[in-house]
């Protein structure tokens, strides 16, 4: 049994991860712990502002629901969660005010409940329409942080932009790995403008060695590097990419830049099993010998990852990174996790065939989740969401590659004059950005199997030949 506190009203913690935090704040209390906008915030300051929101939480605070943004303050409400016994879950204030409710309901924000053992709890989507609570237990993030600082080399002389949104547990793989390294976390606002060139430059600026990139993001990146002829930063030494597949085009217009110096890892990983389980260095002076890029590999399980595969090349990941399952779900709890010989595992829903050294390559889903923008996606979810229009009759929902990226297109059927933009709008007061389709159609109706289900696919290809 630890404690993060030394004064004499103290909450006990358990976990390895806030025992690296306070040996980090011990031995470099005047390093820069995150930096907002240039303004530096050591990690003595830091770990005052967590022991003082400790505080004001008090002991065992259950399931702690945080608006997020991107400043030293959601950083300090994380830790002091964790430091106070309790489970974080960050909500996300630009969310539908509708969806910000079920995700507190579907939490237990509102509940005095144990959650000891909790970590955090992040969504995915689900095919009833309604946000799926995923229980990360403290045993996991103990055991993956130190894997993925291992993974990244991180060192007290990094510094980390954070990128990614703080409601995705990507955000974790920018925020642990660094600040139980003795690194600098970088908040800055010219990197989410969308413009290469002042990201490029902020980079340069406040000499950010390490990136972690979306995938589509980074192969826009790579885009404007290569038609604009631009270099990136010498301070630049690791870009990691992740959440949907690389395209091998963009990958090799990256080894023809000046990149040999910086690593690009490509890297793999589920909600439900903590961050990253998978990764390879793709280009770099750690890349693989011999290693051909016609197919992008998603890499090798890492040392705190069990992977097994399945007899019809099911990727299922076991150890200490599973999840608990779906809070209050416990259908979809089944579905997914099983526990074999007293362990519980995850089945991915990823199909995966096997390379030289162990090395995997992603060969499409079992099921109908698609990734957008990096997250998973079950179209159900939004076929539920638009079918609570008082005016749709019937509608089907799918992926299309638009402009390069995988995006949403869905194909609806109204009883009456109602337009795509009505109900456009009427999903947008409801559901994150991400659930919003791209492209929304109405249609005379809709194709369906033998079984009297939608079918998806050839509704498209229906639409499309008129």
């Amino acid at each position: 049994m630890s404690t993060i506190f030394t004064e004499a009203n103290v909450y006990p913690v358990t976990g390895r991860l806030i025992d690296a935090f306070t040996e980090i704040v011990e031995r470099f209390p005047d390093r820069p712990a995150v930096i907002h906008n240039g303004r530096a915030m050591t990690y003595a300051q830091l770990d005052a502002e967590v022991r003082r929101a400790a505080r004001n939480l008090g002991p065992r605070p259950g399931v702690v629901a945080v608006p997020t943004s991107r400043t030293p303050d959601t950083i300090a409400s994380l830790f002091a969660i964790w430091a106070a016994g309790g489970a974080y879950c960050p909500i996300d204030p630009a969310f539908p005010e509708e969806r910000q409710k079920a995700m507190r309901e579907a939490a237990g924000c509102d509940e005095a409940s144990n959650s000891d053992d909790i970590a955090y709890i992040l969504f995915t989507s689900g095919s009833t329409g309604d946000p799926k609570p995923v229980l990360t237990p403290r045993r996991a993030i103990d055991a993956t942080i130190p894997s993925l600082r291992t993974l990244f080399e991180i060192s007290p002389h990094d510094r980390m932009l954070q990128f990614a949104s703080l409601n995705w547990d990507t955000s974790f793989e920018e925020i642990l790995p660094t600040l139980t390294g003795g690194a600098a976390l970088v908040f800055d606002d010219e990197a989410y403008t969308g413009s290469f060139p002042r990201l490029m430059r902020m980079v340069e600026r406040e000499r950010i060695t390490v990136l972690d990139l979306p995938t589509a993001f980074w192969h826009e990146l790579v885009y404007y590097l290569t038609e604009e002829d631009a270099a990136l930063p010498d301070c630049l030494r690791l870009m990691v990419i992740g959440g949907e597949a690389a395209n091998p085009a963009r990958v090799a217009d990256w080894c023809a830049l000046d990149t040999a110096h910086v690593r690009l890892v490509n890297t793999y990983g589920c909600t439900e099993t903590t961050l990253i389980t998978h990764a390879i260095d793709l280009h770099g002076p750690r890349a693989m010998p011999g290693l051909t890029l016609e197919r992008i590999p998603i890499g090798r399980a890492l040392p705190h990852v069990r992977e097994y595969v399945s007899e019809d090349g099911e990727l299922v990941i076991g150890g200490p990174p599973v999840a608990l399952g779906y809070k209050g779900l416990p259908e979809a709890t089944k579905a997914r996790f099983v526990e074999v010989d007293g362990e519980m595992r995850f089945s991915t829903g990823d199909r995966v065939s096997a390379g030289p050294h162990g090395v995997l390559f992603h060969e499409g889903r079992i099921d109908n989740e698609v990734k957008i923008r990096g997250i998973r996606v079950d179209p159900a979810e939004v076929e539920a969401h638009i079918a609570a229009h008082p005016a749709v009759s019937a509608v089907a929902v799918t992926a299309m590659v638009q402009a390069g990226r995988t995006v949403l297109a869905a194909f609806v059927v109204t009883r009456d004059e109602t337009t795509s933009s009505d109900i456009l709008e009427f999903l947008r007061a409801r559901v994150p950005q991400h659930l919003v389709p791209s492209r929304l159609s109405i249609v005379p109706q809709l194709v369906y199997t033998t079984s009297g289900k939608v079918d998806r696919a050839k509704s498209k290809e229906s639409f499309n030949e008129h």
